[in-house]
């Protein structure tokens, strides 16, 4: 099987593409997306001709990094940050509420508060101190922004 996919490079490609999107479901980031397009890129040059193999690694460098830089803002516009796509519903479920700061943070330093029985990445522009309630005032993808509660 292993000398399949080697003697085939258009399918080593196309199964490295295919795990980095997988791999995009665990990692959210919109990051490693492109480097499996860029993998897919690399496996239609080679199902097209017979480049070697250091062309195939500089196509699939210059494809996914071009693919980053070209598209990653305008999918990230067009479909994360959409306020469409978020139900106000979900921004209720944490906008306003209640959460415990499990680490010293503020400023520049980000740090961890507890909600909902969850541990979340946290940021706040007050100095928090651990064991502190804080009151979440946004949820930026996988970060609250947070401040002190008075």
């Amino acid at each position: 099987m292993g000398t399949i996919i080697f003697s085939q490079p258009e399918l080593f490609w196309f199964i490295l593409g295919l795990g980095l999107f997988l791999l995009e479901l665990l990692i959210p980031g919109l990051i490693i997306f492109f480097f499996g397009l860029g993998a897919w890129v690399t496996a239609l040059v080679c199902l097209i001709g017979n480049p070697g193999i250091n062309l195939q690694i500089v196509i699939f460098a210059v494809s996914s990094t071009l693919l980053l830089f070209a598209l990653r803002k305008i999918i990230q516009r067009k479909f994360l940050n959409s306020k469409s796509t978020h139900s106000d519903d979900v921004e209720d479920e944490f906008t306003g509420k209640e959460a415990l700061a499990t680490i010293d943070f503020g400023g520049i330093k980000q740090g961890k508060v507890e909600f909902k029985g969850t541990t979340w990445t946290a940021e706040s522009e007050s100095e928090i101190k651990e064991g502190q309630r804080v009151i979440i005032i946004e949820k930026d993808s996988f970060k609250l922004i947070v401040e002190p509660k008075k």
